[in-house]
């Protein structure tokens, strides 16, 4: 495996753990009480500032009952055509789109279709800070005490130290949103262009 593929894989370890954890309902407390990890040492490498040792992946595959292939995301694709998003159970897939170790990071959810609305989605809160913006269907996203319904083009920023959790509202068809976070609570920046006159606006070079 050439250096960039292994530092792209690490950049997205961190993400694939925290879903992991999370599709397996535990919370960092749980997992160090049954690991003897610390909260923190989870926290950071869920978060990206911190490189997993091979010694903790091996515990953490033990502990969410998924391969290490699963957890680097190198597990064989069911069609040798088309690689398949990275996958935990059967409902939801998540397809990282950055490669780096810090910083904001974006990912690509998909839920897949319900026949009815599901209970209150489980909640879960950690350090960092979230951009979620729905491209299709409809989300239910449990913010705190909040129940906000989001639909294509809505776009949300929160805190993840408030509870939040996140399901498919019952559309009829599958959820696709993009998330991008901020491991150490960065945020984005929003810029509009100047409007015209104005003195910080630059004239087309001819």
């Amino acid at each position: 495996m050439a250096v960039d593929d292994v530092g792209g894989t690490l950049a997205a370890m961190g993400a694939r753990l925290r879903i992991a954890r999370e599709d397996h309902g535990a919370t960092l407390a749980g997992v160090s009480c049954a690991t003897g990890i610390s909260p923190s040492t989870l926290s950071r490498i869920e978060t990206g500032r911190r490189k997993p040792t091979l010694e903790v992946l091996l515990q953490l595959s033990k502990e969410y009952g998924l391969s290490l292939d699963e957890l680097a995301g190198t597990a064989p694709a069911a069609e040798p055509r088309a690689a398949a998003p990275l996958s935990f159970g059967d409902d939801k897939a998540v397809l990282p789109l950055t490669r780096y170790v810090g910083g904001l990071h974006a990912h690509k959810h998909v839920l897949p279709a319900v026949e009815s609305p599901p209970a209150r989605p489980r909640q879960f809160s950690h350090e960092g800070y979230e951009w979620l913006c729905v491209l299709y269907g409809r989300l239910w996203l449990a913010l705190g005490d909040d129940d906000l319904i989001l639909t294509a083009g809505d776009a949300i920023e929160f805190d993840t130290r408030t509870p939040h959790g996140v399901a498919n509202a019952g559309s009829g068809g599958p959820v696709e949103y993009l998330i991008m976070f901020g491991p150490q609570g960065e945020r984005l920046r929003l810029r509009t262009p100047p409007a015209p006159g104005h003195p910080n606006r630059r004239p087309c070079a001819r």
